[in-house]
């Protein structure tokens, strides 16, 4: 992205399931009445999140937007089963590389009982309720991201497409990994900046949201964005797992807002409430700057600071934010109760808020909190009650999250461990578990056979939990 625009700006929103809709009712309620043109959808399984879309879309002047909503049903097992056998006579049309293997069944346990409407539904079963929409019958999922596309490349405007998701959640994580591929690499053919924002769970949350699914999401997109994960996936399945998420991934904790309100729904609205004033300030230049700025650290200190980077195993950046007056402080609690570990260094990053002193003290205490390599740089945005602020270049290893994602998942049986899966089930490849051919390889095959990744199953498991990462780089002050 250049530093001079002759075209406006743009931020499109894909909200997955009930964290990512909420995300894109609200934003919708944000926008002002005039500006360029904007395109979202809102996902979901059963109707869930999708009247609160609806509802804020109803709201907008005629043609600032174009919102679209999509239902997706739970049929009968019999019938999902149906589709889910033909997945074979899909992937061929789609993976010029696939590999027609006389061993695959569908990748749902066979004894499974389909979970109702409503109720927590794991991750492999997400990605099956998709994939029927996608790829079955009249293809509406496929039909309604092209059109999507469509909209977002008509709108004359420089656009960033943000997927919004829930990290811990079965019907977000289960079916972003699978339509960020289809919106990024096919819809668009990579040719838009694509964001994905996932919505970290907290002590609050209800007990499906902490069974363990977050250790496979986690690896998951880790095997996306660490190019040199990626490689050894696309080395295997071809250039259409590539990683989708061109713009990066964006962490949201809200665990920090949990330890001081202790009320679920109150932490959810806050939450809410900065992440879509980040993505709608200034017609979404807050977010714009961002980017810029991440591509920047992303870069490393023998390459030019201009250049577009891919990551490495710091992919992750985290969108934080502090009261200017209030409970949420920054303090050397702070990095914790966001769900860092010990021994993460930023490069450097740069607080906004509307309050010019608050900001400027901020800079100071997020220096000191922090230690970046280049001290804090207060800079306007954000809003006139807190502080915000994007941590960069986090690994998966620097989480909390990931270990204890990782203690429970260790805990569980074969089949659960299967249905926290989605990302390259259909290939055959659970990603989490060691090669069955390949010794010191990830990717059990479900089938028995020679379907893999080329991952080391070390860099899938992590180190041990008291092991400190070291700090990044640092990057030179340009």
């Amino acid at each position: 992205m250049g530093k001079e625009q002759t075209l406006p700006f743009s931020v499109n929103l894909v909200g997955i399931g009930g964290a990512g809709c909420a995300i894109v009712a609200e934003t919708l309620k944000a926008l002002p009445a005039d500006g360029p043109r904007v395109s979202a959808l809102g996902i979901d399984i059963g109707d869930g999140g999708l009247p609160a879309v609806r509802s804020a879309a109803a709201g907008l002047p005629a043609g600032r937007a174009i919102v679209e909503t999509l239902s997706l049903g739970v049929p009968t097992r019999d019938d999902l089963f149906s589709t889910l056998r033909r997945y074979r006579e899909f992937l061929k049309l789609e993976y010029p590389r696939y590999y027609w293997n006389p061993n695959y069944e569908p990748w749902l346990p066979g004894a499974m009982q389909m979970p109702e409407v409503g109720a927590p539904m794991p991750r492999a079963v997400a990605k099956a309720l998709y994939g029927a929409a996608y790829y079955d019958g009249p293809r509406p999922a496929e039909t309604l991201l092209r059109r999507f596309a469509d909209n977002v490349d008509g709108a004359g405007t420089q656009s960033v497409v943000c997927i919004v998701f829930g990290l811990a959640g079965g019907t977000g994580s289960g079916i972003a990994v699978d339509l960020a591929r289809h919106l990024s690499n096919v819809a668009f053919g990579r040719r838009a900046l694509v964001v994905g924002i996932g919505i970290m769970p907290c002590d609050g949350d209800a007990p499906a949201y902490k069974d363990g699914a977050a250790f496979a999401t986690l690896n998951e997109l880790d095997c996306m964005c660490d190019q040199t994960k990626n490689e050894g996936v696309i080395a295997v399945w071809g250039d259409l797992d590539r990683n989708p998420f061109t713009g990066g991934v964006i962490l949201v904790p809200q665990s920090h807002v949990y330890a001081k309100t202790g009320d679920l729904p109150a932490t959810h609205a806050r939450v809410d409430a900065e992440l879509v004033a980040f993505l709608s300030q200034r017609g979404g230049a807050d977010l714009f700057e961002t980017l810029r700025l991440l591509n920047w650290v992303g870069a490393p200190p023998t390459q030019h600071a201009a250049a577009r980077t891919p990551y490495g195993p710091r992919w992750a950046h985290m969108f934080g934010f502090a009261d200017i007056d209030g409970p949420i402080k920054v303090d050397a609690e702070l990095p914790a109760a966001l769900g860092l570990r010990a021994g993460y260094v930023p490069s450097f990053f740069e607080p906004r808020s509307d309050d010019e002193g608050a900001r400027t003290a901020a800079a100071a205490a997020l220096t000191e909190v922090f230690k970046p390599a280049v001290p804090a740089e207060a800079i306007a945005g954000g809003t006139a009650t807190s502080v915000q602020f994007v941590l960069p270049c986090i690994t998966k290893l620097d989480l909390d999250l990931f270990y204890t994602a990782r203690d429970t998942y260790d805990r569980l049986g074969w089949s659960e461990k299967l249905l926290a899966h989605s990302w390259l089930l259909d290939l055959g490849v659970m990603l989490c578990e060691p090669a069955i051919r390949f010794e010191g390889m990830a990717g059990e095959c479900l089938w028995g056979c020679a379907c893999w990744v080329v991952v080391p199953y070390q860099d899938i498991r992590g180190g041990e939990r008291a092991e400190i990462i070291g700090a990044p780089t640092a990057v030179a002050a340009a």
